[in-house]
């Protein structure tokens, strides 16, 4: 799967007090997993604290960025997921690795009731997701949401997979707050 890179601009200060660029290029932060086929993340900025700080000087982001912010902190990434029919049947099992892989494996859902998707999860989290491009499909409990371009989920600590049916890719734009949850 060819992912297109995310540009991030990153602004600061100068000595003397200016609003300057502080770098300007492709985000280095780039995960996929075997465990999901045609999904990439790309992780863009992480903070860890409230109020965040905004002289910090060193890039947040690590490899390591797991699916839930740091306590107090908030994680800004962008997903391409690409058609699942491509990669069709998903193995619950593959889907429980995957999420390991991502060092989140206590937010996928195991035992129980059977998920209406493999990759249904829920994190202690408030998330802003942002269909940028494409379409998906929103997997809840009870329900399912179709979302196009330009719609935007509030997805508030709850059990939910994202499924892209459709026959291209679906770009989103997500911002996960540490959160409590009831």
């Amino acid at each position: 799967m060819a992912v297109r890179p995310i540009r991030r601009i990153v602004t600061g200060n100068d000595a003397r007090g200016f609003a300057v660029v502080v770098s300007d290029g492709p985000t280095p932060h780039l995960r996929t997993s075997p465990g999901r086929p045609g999904v990439a993340f790309t992780n863009v900025w992480t903070t860890d604290r409230m109020p965040a700080d905004a002289s910090q000087t060193i890039d947040p982001v690590t490899p390591a960025m797991g699916l839930a912010p740091p306590r107090n902190g908030t994680n800004f990434r962008i997903v391409e997921f690409g058609p699942e029919r491509e990669h069709e049947p998903v193995d619950p099992e593959a889907a429980r690795k995957a999420f390991v892989a991502m060092g989140a494996a206590e937010h996928a859902l195991a035992g129980g009731p059977a998920p209406r998707h493999p990759f249904m999860h829920e994190t202690p989290t408030l998330d802003y997701g942002i269909v940028l491009s494409g379409e998906i499909t929103l997997v809840l409990d009870d329900s399912e949401i179709l979302m196009r371009a330009g719609d935007v989920c509030i997805q508030r600590a709850t059990n939910h997979a994202w499924s892209n049916r459709s026959s291209a890719p679906c770009v989103m734009a997500f911002v996960l707050i540490d959160a409590l949850s009831s």
